[in-house]
């Protein structure tokens, strides 16, 4: 006799045949992570003190060189390192920072000695269609400083919780970015891993790991990543708003929003501010009184506002301040961002002619 296989066990069969290959729990992803770990820096600046981390990581963007990073302390510094992949080191300068989209963009300045062969296609990125919740990505970035020289980045593997606005604040102030973000089911976001990236499973480039910030609606910490087809609105001169993303930033490079030279410069602007007294190490820019018809009080600057950025160039101190604008000259324009109560406010600023002191 003949024994005939049932009709429901042959169906079974010829479907398993032909589903997709469902990925493994234990899947290695070590070949992505070599490929995509080519393709970042990390960063060493300003920090290392009051739980400041002087460490961060970048993305290669472009074989001349230029790295784009999260928007944030350590850049403010004449010293910006970068480790490539292979231990290389070399020195680079901020060239352009959108504190909206809390970005920044680097280039190294040794030009000669640079010969990069892998890096990111941004544009590529960009264009990405957004991910939704349930798909697994990988999360790459220089945390706790484990990576330094030819040491390879750490590696995270974790699925889209959400993609949503973020509302997310550090300490008092709250998060300059607001626009859309990626919620990663993994603890991507630890000191040093702002500016790492997220991609997809097969090393495809997502979005950007952005600070350590707290979630304002349950003050807990969030691990959240900015997508890099992300767009904001910014204040324009004459008081309208503006869209800008990633790109523009990219493409445009120093003629985007040049950041300010670290240099010490003579003050020559009047711009009105009277801040506090400057009676410690690092006092921070509080506005403390504002002269009347002055370039400040047109620009509705108000006392006890707390100077953050002056054109996307963090301050973090009076001296910072002043340095920053001794490199302006009279009648610039120069975009500042202060911290009023729980709110961050866009100001322009027309600085005047600074008036020399008559000699007795």
């Amino acid at each position: 006799m003949r024994r005939h296989l049932p009709l429901a066990g042959v169906l079974a069969l010829a479907a398993c045949c032909f589903l997709p290959r469902v990925a493994r729990t234990d899947e290695s992803f070590a070949k992505v992570a070599e490929e995509v770990n080519l393709k970042l820096v990390k960063l060493f600046g300003a920090g290392g003190i009051r739980g400041l981390a002087s460490y961060g990581t970048g993305v290669v963007i472009s074989r001349d060189g230029y790295i784009l990073t999260i928007n944030s302390h350590i850049l403010d510094t004449r010293d910006l390192r970068v480790h490539l992949a292979d231990g290389t080191r070399y020195q680079a300068d901020v060239v352009a920072r959108e504190p909206e989209l809390d970005m920044a963009l680097c280039k190294i300045k040794d030009q000669k000695r640079l010969a990069l062969q892998d890096y990111f296609d941004i544009e590529a990125a960009a264009k990405l269609p957004v991910m939704e919740p349930g798909k697994h990505v990988l999360g790459f970035s220089n945390l706790f400083q484990i990576a330094t020289r030819d040491e390879a980045m750490s590696v995270q593997h974790g699925v889209i919780a959400a993609h949503a606005k973020l509302a997310a604040r550090l300490g008092v102030f709250e998060a300059t970015y607001k626009g859309d973000v990626y919620v990663i089911d993994a603890i991507t976001n630890n000191p040093g891993a702002g500016g790492g990236v997220i991609t997809t499973r097969k090393g495809e480039l997502l979005a950007m790991i952005g600070k350590e910030l707290r979630n304002e609606l349950t003050n807990t910490w969030i691990n959240y990543a900015i997508p890099f087809n992300a767009v904001v609105e910014v204040p324009t001169k004459d008081g309208g708003k503006l869209k800008v993303g990633v790109m523009d930033m990219v493409k445009l490079k120093e003629k985007y929003r040049p950041a300010p030279k670290m240099e010490a410069a003579k003050l020559k602007t009047d711009h009105g501010i009277i801040l506090v007294p400057n009676v410690v190490e690092r006092t921070p820019p509080y506005v403390e009184e504002v002269r009347e018809n002055s370039a400040a009080s047109k620009a509705d600057l108000r006392p006890d506002d707390l100077i953050v950025y002056v054109d996307g160039y963090p301050v973090q101190d009076i001296n910072g301040f002043e340095r920053i604008l001794g490199t302006y000259a009279p009648g610039a324009e120069v975009r500042l961002e202060v911290q009023r109560g729980e709110k961050l406010l866009s100001k322009t600023l027309v600085l005047g002619k600074r008036a020399e002191k008559k000699a007795n």
